[in-house]
């Protein structure tokens, strides 16, 4: 079954390897643009809609073709009659990911974790997907768990960073998890190739100033 390959509103998926990028921009952030890591494109395009929390994706779903249409009436009947298969509700998640059905996508994830809850990848999905229907708390609890599971884990790093700094603005707690990723990844860098280590220590001589 073909995966889809469209970025969801505002979102980068990564591949063999964690990319871990922040978006700047002269004044600052911009907004809070956050990963999945599930699958293998590079860095998809990002658009700037769905990083604004609370967008549900009712008004900005993707356009399906009639091959993407098929794959999800497969996905679906597979998992009427194949219930207790992980892989089909994981695969029914990723798709509604990227068709920007956020409330649809955290149902597959949370009944494909309910059957397996070891997967960290997916459980850094399901956070994307309730940071972008807007509950926060909710998001950083899915990156929470999977830093349980691996505390190492840079894009759940990464994303706990941004909600909490973006979203939460909880500057202290968002520099801690932004730390631990570069202790984890000393080379972790923003696109224009600025280190995210300089970044942090910008941001704390910005919240003593």
């Amino acid at each position: 079954m073909p995966e889809p390959t469209k970025a969801l509103n505002g979102y980068v998926k990564t591949a063999n390897m964690y990319l871990i990028v922040m978006v700047t921009l002269a004044v600052g952030f911009l907004g809070g643009v956050i990963f999945s890591s599930y699958r293998a494109s590079s860095v998809a395009t990002v658009r700037d809609s769905a990083s604004v929390p609370g967008n549900d994706g009712a008004s900005d779903q993707l356009p399906m073709s009639q091959e993407q249409k098929q794959t999800l009436t497969a996905l679906i009947q597979a998992t009427k009659t194949t219930p207790d298969n992980v892989n089909v509700w994981t695969q029914l998640g990723h798709f509604y990911f990227d068709a920007g059905q956020h409330e649809k996508a955290i149902q597959a994830y949370e009944k494909s974790l309910e059957l397996d809850g070891s997967r960290p990848d997916v459980w850094t999905d399901l956070g994307v997907m309730y940071r972008c229907a807007g509950d926060l708390m909710q998001a950083v609890q899915c990156f929470d768990r999977v830093l349980a599971i691996n505390d190492r884990h840079e894009v759940a790093l990464f994303n706990k960073g941004i909600v909490l700094m973006h979203d939460i603005n909880d500057t202290q707690a968002a520099i801690k998890a932004l730390e631990k990723l570069v202790e984890v990844n000393p080379n972790a860098q923003t696109p224009n190739g600025q280190s995210v280590k300089s970044m942090i220590d910008k941001i704390k001589k910005g919240s003593s100033s």
